[in-house]
């Protein structure tokens, strides 16, 4: 039950952040969903690896690596989905703080109850 909520609660992280930022467009709430189980699903696998591959530089560069590739992870999904579009490197990188944050802010209001 707490993975569907995750999933419907970054759903709306993706489309209220869609609406704050310009270059930044998503067709509907449920485009919105489609597009944060996508990223989760890119960010779980090939973001994954992706860190292990380059912890060294991530560990110099105090987690800025981690970022870069979050964002690389919302391109490859804007590319993936024709109802979910960002205008570039810039809209998908100000588009994951602010996901991060709404994310941030519902996760202090939920809490961190155990099932």
């Amino acid at each position: 039950m707490r993975l569907i909520v995750e999933i419907l609660l970054l759903g709306l992280a993706v489309f209220l952040g869609a609406k704050l930022i310009p270059g930044v467009h998503v067709d509907s709430y449920w485009a919105a969903i489609i597009a944060a189980v996508l990223i989760s699903l890119a960010n779980a696998t090939i973001g994954t690896i992706l860190r292990i591959f380059t912890f060294p530089i991530n560990f110099l560069t105090l987690g800025l690596v981690s970022f870069i590739i979050t964002v690389l992870m919302i391109l490859l999904v804007d590319n993936m989905m024709s109802s979910f579009n960002t205008s570039g490197f810039w809209a998908a990188a100000f588009l994951a703080i602010v996901v991060a944050l709404i994310k941030a802010v519902f996760g202090s209001i939920a809490g961190t109850e155990k099932d």
